[in-house]
């Protein structure tokens, strides 16, 4: 059983080919291969599957076994895989997750995948839909309590749940005492992300983010689309804008047919392989494949 390691940004993930559907024990495997000790080590498994709504399909499991609902720097290392595998020559690649299809538009030198655009749809903002708990509005600066602290927090669904908080000095955030508060608090039924933002101009803003069911990362692709959602509607940030995170900086353009666009790179990190007759791959292989 062969994986790939990639990162976006320091977002790492371990990808596998599993187009004839072999593996098992999905919430397991990821686990265990994400454990940074016992295992490769990642944020999350990214699945490449077979599909019948776009080119190809992906799944990623985040390290504590749940399934996420949208990953943006996991598809961008998703476009660089499929086009340096050979698995398509094709620059324009549409992907299904989670039951949506994602457009990928990739940036190719010397067959090399330089930088991957990501179309990532349209913000929800509906508190319904992202979802908040309470009466149905727009979720904008409202207080709630969290670890004993107090919290300005606007709420956006870029596919999955976010929480976006300014502040100003990320550095100075308790991520590790904050966010797990945040994202296990009662007002979000399924969780959520949590962003810290610091404003550097109305182009740039850096952050910090704590990743439901992974906990802090070094990127969040989505995170960083729900940022500038809320800095526009906020009026901090223009349409267009640099968001710098620990692991680097992603471009992120709210067009006007209100779809975000996001561009960074991705990174290959090494190949390794789970041998077929192994204790470990014999528990997440159908049959023995």
């Amino acid at each position: 059983m062969n994986f790939v390691k990639m990162h976006g940004l320091g977002n790492d993930f371990v990808v596998i080919e599993d187009f004839s559907l072999s593996l098992k024990n999905i919430d397991r495997l990821a686990r265990e291969l994400c454990e940074r000790n016992f295992g490769v080590g990642a944020d999350g498994l990214v699945l490449l599957h077979p599909s019948e709504k776009a080119q190809f399909r992906m799944r990623i499991i985040n390290a504590d076994g749940s399934e996420a609902e949208m990953c943006g720097n996991a598809l961008r290392c998703v476009g660089k895989y499929l086009y340096e595998k050979g698995l398509t020559r094709e620059t324009a690649i549409s992907v299904e997750m989670f039951n949506t299809v994602k457009t990928l538009r990739l940036e190719v030198s010397g067959n090399k995948v330089a930088s991957v655009e990501v179309d990532m749809g349209e913000p929800i903002l509906e508190s319904d839909l992202v979802p908040v708990v309470g009466a149905r509005r727009r979720v904008v600066n409202e207080e709630i309590l969290a670890a004993g602290e107090s919290f300005l927090i606007t709420a956006v669904s870029i596919g999955n749940p976010h929480c976006v908080i300014f502040c100003d000095d990320t550095s100075a955030v308790p991520l590790d005492v904050w966010g797990p508060a945040l994202e296990a608090h009662e007002m979000f039924p399924k969780k959520t992300n949590v962003e810290f933002v610091e404003v550097v101009s109305p182009e740039k803003a850096r952050f910090r983010v704590w990743e439901r069911g992974v906990g802090q990362t070094l990127a969040c692709g989505s995170g960083a689309c729900a940022v500038l959602v809320v800095g526009v509607i906020t009026g901090r940030l223009s349409r267009k804008a640099i968001l710098c995170l620990p692991g680097g900086e992603l471009t992120i353009h709210w067009r006007e047919n209100n779809r975000l666009y996001m561009s960074g790179p991705a990174t290959e990190v090494f190949t390794g392989e789970l041998a077929v007759d192994s204790e470990f791959a014999q528990k997440y292989l159908q049959r023995g494949e």
